[in-house]
């Protein structure tokens, strides 16, 4: 057990000691690729821990239709099951878990992970799947609609509940679907929302970045509801128009961003909160990591990536979750953040460190972890642990979802 003094006293720590072999030069030898007794390892600890879903989604809330925690979550997550095993019926099963949302959509929010964009999008991949055109580009048609909504100037930009989200859905379909068509002006004059709105917060605020985004009248960090998820998105749209924002208002934001790191490389969860307890993808240095090394990529500055090993670190020391193993915060989601630094470094060591909280995430239940409250959801429970598992069968192309295009 961690024994880390905190800013209130000795609390409960928030994760498991981590008692996996540290990376050396002979384990190296073993990981320089997935073995196949591994990845059979995978393939069972799916085939358990599916069934176990199933039940218990029996019992889950019919009325969630979110990819965050309800249907529409566990239909992305057939979805991916298609795409890793291309056996079976999760192309129709996805389906299933899909028709009660395109049905009941809610015309409130408009995002990917927690609105109307998630059913149709998601709908819009598996219908076109299933050769069914004409309905998948009915949602194609109906996400369109909900643009003139997104640019409203009382939305947030964050990407649970805000802009960022559905720019993910539009940008989402462009990459699943590139023979859709994704009208270009709808996606530049988002964009450009989300960099106007940034800029009017940076200039109110007096803020050293150009860019400044805030949540309930918060500044937040983290990449669910802050700056670093709305920056990794922006760096990933590649239109012509968007260049000239990379070096004037993106680049220096980031770097903002990455200066406000804790010495021991985590993040703090808002501007001004000098707590570093949260190393989740929502809170810390797991969804920071992701902002990091996609600036990396555009920019080619090494500061970045250094940055992000030194997430590494942290996340490797402190990212058995005691919350649980699940994305947004849990023990598959911080797997995420060292699998996609792996593929930035082809450092065999965060293959390796990524497969150790998988190994982890096998023993499923088996650690007295706290119960979330949507235990087998995509982003809280079981679906996201299954969904990472199925991803990292092919760990140079395992992408955290909702989150890369």
């Amino acid at each position: 057990m961690s024994k880390r003094k905190r800013e209130e006293g000795e609390m409960e720590p928030r994760e498991f000691t981590n008692n996996f072999d540290a990376f050396s030069e002979e384990i190296s030898k073993s990981w320089q690729q997935i073995s196949e007794g591994f990845a059979g390892k995978l393939k069972a600890g799916i085939s358990s821990l599916l069934p176990r879903m199933v039940e218990g989604l029996r019992q889950a809330d019919d009325h969630d239709d979110s990819v965050y925690t309800g249907k529409t979550g566990i239909a992305l997550l057939y979805l991916q099951l298609h795409t890793a095993f291309q056996q079976g019926d999760d192309l129709a099963t996805s389906y299933q878990h899909l028709k009660a949302p395109l049905q009941r959509l809610r015309g409130r929010r408009h995002t990917f992970l927690c609105g109307d964009a998630g059913p149709l999008a998601v709908g819009a991949v598996v219908l076109s799947k299933l050769g069914r055109a004409s309905e998948s580009q009915a949602c194609v048609d109906k996400l369109h609609d909900l643009h003139r909504a997104a640019l409203d100037p009382g939305l947030p930009d964050e990407l649970l509940y805000g802009r960022a989200g559905y720019l993910y859905a539009l940008l989402y379909l462009k990459s699943r679907l590139p023979g859709v068509t994704i009208d270009d002006a709808v996606v530049e004059r988002v964009y450009r929302c989300m960099i106007e709105s940034g800029g009017t917060l940076s200039k109110r605020e007096k803020s050293k970045s150009p860019l400044m985004y805030a949540w309930h009248e918060k500044n937040y960090v983290g990449a669910a509801h802050g700056m670093c998820g709305i920056l990794c998105l922006l760096m990933q749209v590649t239109a012509p128009w968007a260049q000239q924002f990379l070096h004037s208002h993106i680049k220096p934001s980031v770097d903002y961003v990455t200066q406000l790191a804790f010495p021991s490389g985590n993040f703090p969860s808002s501007l001004g909160n000098s707590s570093d307890r949260l190393v989740h993808w929502c809170h810390g240095a797991p969804g920071a990591i992701h902002m990091l090394l996609q600036a990396h990529k555009v920019f080619g500055d090494s500061k970045y990536l250094e940055a992000a090993r030194r997430c590494g670190v942290v996340i490797w020391e402190r990212g058995l979750l005691r919350k649980g193993y699940g994305l947004c915060h849990g023990t598959a989601g911080n797997a995420y953040a060292l699998l996609t630094l792996y593929q930035s470094t082809k450092d065999s060591k965060y293959l390796y460190q990524a497969c150790k909280f998988a190994e982890w995430c096998l023993d499923y239940g088996k650690h007295g972890c706290r119960t979330p409250d949507r235990p087998f959801s995509l982003f809280e429970g079981m679906a996201g642990t299954i969904y990472f598992l199925a991803d990292l069968l092919n760990p140079e192309t395992a992408q955290f979802p909702a989150l890369y295009i």
